[in-house]
């Protein structure tokens, strides 16, 4: 549990990092829907949670299979992988608005 609470409270960390940042920037977005204006700011909030997802996810699996291994109880890392996969899914279909 703490494994994924980390790893989604660092893309979330990020995320809004990213959009203080750029509303701190002084751009003004008058004819912007949104507020992050930038292209390198738009890049980071629609590539950095989605790759922290993915590498947890991918993390999740590996200490998974080390688990299996040593004979431990492993689906709990199995199921954690796997809803870090759903939420980096998720993620990366609502911010694909933002890349357009």
């Amino acid at each position: 549990m703490w494994y994924a609470a980390t790893t989604v409270a660092l893309a979330l960390v990020l995320m809004f990092a990213v959009v203080v940042w750029s509303a701190g920037s002084g751009d003004t977005c008058a004819d912007d829907e949104f507020a992050v204006c930038t292209e390198p700011a738009r890049s980071i909030l629609l590539f950095g949670p989605t790759a922290i997802l993915l590498l947890g996810g991918a993390g999740a699996f590996v200490q998974a299979y080390r688990t299996w291994r040593a004979g431990g109880t492993w689906p709990i890392w199995h199921g954690t992988g796997w809803a870090l996969f759903v939420l980096m899914l998720v993620y990366a279909g609502i911010s694909a608005g933002v890349a357009g």
